[in-house]
């Protein structure tokens, strides 16, 4: 910056980006919060196949001669999705001793006709369903054959499922509804970020020597774009990690879903950043101290939240009119609009009309909003209200 009078307004404002990106990437709490996002989203992964793939098992142990029964236990279990293992046994005496020692989780004992199940405690719901189904199978088959009939014609019955698309739309809005979580936490900080800068700048008159070489909205775009650029890239890196995460898991059944559902996300999060960001930079604008950002932030961090909840609620039910009415306010519909996406079917009207009214937003935002961060930057004594900021930038 030796000769910053001879940059045009395109180069200053590129400077300021740079030297935010620049000093954020050595920030160790960008770094932390990066590699603790990743992490647990690879967890989550990780925890979704594991729960997925963990098949309950039943070890039964079986006493006396009943033909047949040891398959029809195995078929039973596997119905109930059941991993059923058949350990036989000498007599009453082995396998209560089998079942005191845990060596198999009950054991079935046979007498003729006389059926009796051997447990440490009690049978759970499961197990006691599959050992009925399989001596009730036993049972009427031997009946049949004793009155002399077999070969009976059993009919298979099909299953027809009247939403077969349910597993995969509940993929989405759980996608979308973390992909919203991300934007929230994203916001927050770099929201954050913002403020923070703007008040180390008034507080150490860093901010005078700047606006002696440039206007205040050169600044105040410069930080806005550098941190949105930084954002972005995150934002993405994280959506590419957790759809290809999800895919070579193989978490989700149609891939196309789920990347059209991140790419939703981000592209709402570029219009979510551009307001937020706007809005956290003139707030910090009018403090000069770390301990009164929270006071100034509250408001604008109230209707984050109040937007996340919403969108939750919207999952549950898109076309509601909560869900329809704040998937359109500016502010709320970053975080809305993409769940109501995922959990059903948007009129492409309402998403063009949510778009629309947040770049108008934006823009009434930037605008006012710049009026008043001029007029406050300068001013570093104690907390200013925005109707004092806009006389200072008219005089």
């Amino acid at each position: 910056m030796s000769e910053p009078r001879s940059l045009s307004s395109a180069s200053l404002v590129g400077l300021v980006a740079r030297r935010e990106i620049s000093a954020r990437i050595r920030d160790k709490n960008f770094i932390i919060s990066s590699i603790v996002i990743l992490v647990l989203l690879l967890g989550s992964l990780a925890l979704q196949v594991a729960l997925d793939s963990g098949t309950e098992e039943s070890r039964i142990g079986l006493v006396g001669d009943a033909p047949g029964l040891e398959q029809a236990l195995q078929a039973q279990g596997e119905a109930l999705e059941v991993d059923v293992t058949v350990v036989e046994l000498p007599d009453e005496a082995a396998a209560s001793a089998a079942v005191e020692d845990e060596e198999v989780d009950s054991a079935l004992v046979v007498q003729g006709r006389e059926y009796e199940l051997l447990v440490q405690e009690s049978a759970g719901g499961s197990l006691e369903a599959i050992v009925q189904g399989a001596v009730s199978q036993l049972s009427v088959a031997e009946q049949l054959a004793e009155a002399g009939i077999s070969g009976l014609d059993v009919p298979e019955v099909p299953v027809t499922a009247l939403d077969p698309d349910a597993d995969q739309d509940s993929q989405r809005v759980v996608a979308a509804i973390i992909g919203a979580g991300l934007l929230y936490g994203l916001l927050i900080l770099f929201g954050q970020f913002i403020a923070q800068g703007v008040v180390e700048e008034k507080s150490s008159r860093v901010v005078e020597l700047l606006l002696a070489t440039m206007k205040p909205w050169q600044l105040l775009a410069g930080k806005i774009l550098g941190l949105g650029v930084l954002g972005l890239a995150q934002i993405v890196v994280i959506a590419v990690v957790g759809v290809a995460g999800a895919i070579a898991f193989d978490v989700v059944d149609i891939p196309g879903d789920l990347i059209g559902t991140a790419i939703s996300v981000v592209l709402w999060f570029v219009l979510a950043y551009a307001f937020y960001a706007a809005i956290f930079a003139v707030a910090a604008s009018l403090v000069s101290r770390q301990e009164d950002l929270g006071t100034v932030l509250m408001p604008t961090t109230l209707v984050l939240v109040a937007a996340f909840v919403v969108g939750i609620q919207a999952s549950a039910d898109p076309d509601g009119t909560l869900a329809r009415v704040t998937s359109l306010v500016p502010g709320l519909s970053p975080l809305v609009m993409p769940v109501r996406q995922a959990a059903g079917d948007v009129p492409v009207w309402e998403v063009g009309l949510a778009v629309v009214l947040m770049l108008v937003a934006i823009a009434l935002i930037v605008r006012l909003g710049g009026r008043i961060y001029a007029g406050a930057l300068l001013r570093t004594s104690g907390k200013l209200k925005m109707r004092e900021a806009l006389k200072a930038e008219r005089a």
